[in-house]
């Protein structure tokens, strides 16, 4: 390990590597796809696309419009805006909503958590629209939410016009989009718990009782895949984004305008074997590892710098590994900070060409120093020449 001390302290670490990733040729995937109108095929840790075919076609989505929806329920929960054992209340106009539901009742009341499950696991539009209400007061405020997340992922292809899927004009999204949202929702891991769901039911022991089935036939029959979200209708067809994980590795497929669920089922399974068939992860470090420390002079106590996400490298399967670089990057200068600010980076090099980087983020409560902290600290600095 070396140190080289300047206005940014870089720490080099030598691991074995992997030569600079390349997108497969289309010869080296052929025949992945036989129905589905688009796809796209993403490792999710590095965000490398494995498979492409037409992914920037703009289509409607259909259901798999609820990768969205569930995204910024999951931030509602990380924020405390929701929690998941309170009721909410339902209105008429989350009661009335068509296609797939579980049947909520105008004023029933119903917890979060079933919510979102009904959600998850049998692609609820009443239920999804009732959370939605919860957390923006109504439908269309939510959905300014959703496109102006999607603005904020980098998504140049995605526009929403309700929180369900259900047929809209000027309601679009591409295998690419779909694949860069799904990505941001698996950063919420809790959100498998739900989608992993096979069957269930809701109001259990009630006369009301509902039973749940995913729609997402791969969850039992695909060894891996734990989520997402299908899709269906007459003009969107037959839509999945679909995730799987196995060891380190999960990867993400998105096809969208199949046929038949058989033939998009078929599709998914095809880039999923794929993947798991040609390619390795190697993880460098996980989500929330403590990568460095430091105690800044007005902070309480010290502060711990972690991978906002996993820190990994795709290479191919019986692939001759070179030396790599990875250099964690310090910017921790800076003052004030809390809790989530980026104070440097993990990058990850093969000679000169950065080929990852990855954000280093504060993962501890900050807390300003008292008088009498500062005081001790500011003595022992000159004590020691600083």
């Amino acid at each position: 390990m070396k140190k080289i001390i300047s206005s940014v302290l870089i720490i080099s670490l030598i691991f074995p590597s992997f030569n600079v990733f390349a997108e497969p040729t289309q010869e080296e995937v052929a025949n992945l796809i036989e129905s589905s109108q688009s796809a796209l095929l993403m490792e999710a840790d590095t965000g490398q696309i494995l498979y492409k075919e037409n992914e920037a076609k703009r289509l409607p989505p259909a259901s798999m419009t609820k990768v969205m929806t569930m995204l910024l329920i999951m931030e509602a929960l990380d924020e405390g805006t929701i929690t998941l054992n309170e009721k909410v209340r339902i209105s008429e106009h989350a009661a009335s909503m068509g296609g797939t539901q579980i049947f909520l009742e105008p004023f029933e009341e119903m917890e979060v958590n079933d919510l979102l499950k009904g959600i998850a696991v049998a692609s609820a539009n009443d239920a999804s629209v009732a959370l939605a209400e919860r957390i923006a007061v109504t439908e269309e405020a939510f959905v300014e939410k959703m496109n102006n997340k999607a603005k904020e992922l980098g998504l140049k292809d995605t526009h929403f016009e309700n929180v369900t899927g259900l047929p809209a004009e000027n309601h679009y999204t591409t295998a690419y989009d779909m694949a860069v949202m799904a990505k941001a929702l698996l950063e919420h891991e809790e959100i498998t718990n739900y989608t992993k769901i096979y069957e269930d039911y809701l109001r259990k022991g009630s006369e009301d009782e509902f039973w749940l089935v995913n729609t997402n036939k791969l969850v039992k029959f695909y060894d891996g895949v734990d989520g997402l979200k299908t899709g269906y209708t007459s003009k969107a067809k037959y839509c999945l984004t679909a995730t799987a994980k196995r060891g380190d590795m999960r990867v993400i497929a998105v096809v969208m305008g199949a046929e038949t669920s058989k033939e998009r089922n078929r599709d998914i399974s095809n880039m999923l074997d794929f993947a798991f068939g040609q390619y390795d992860i190697k993880k460098i470090y996980s989500k929330d590892d403590a990568v460095y420390e430091w105690e800044p002079l007005k902070s309480n106590q010290k502060l711990v710098a972690s991978p906002k996400t996993n820190v990994s490298l795709l290479i191919k399967k019986g692939e001759s590994l070179d030396e790599y670089d990875t250099k964690i990057v310090k910017e921790n200068n800076q003052w004030p900070v809390q809790k989530g600010d980026e104070v440097g980076k993990i990058k990850i090099f093969k000679g000169d060409q950065v080929v990852g980087e990855y954000p280093l983020v504060v993962s501890t409560d900050v807390k300003d120093a008292n008088i009498w902290t500062l005081w001790k600290r500011t003595m022992k600095n000159i004590h020691q020449g600083k």
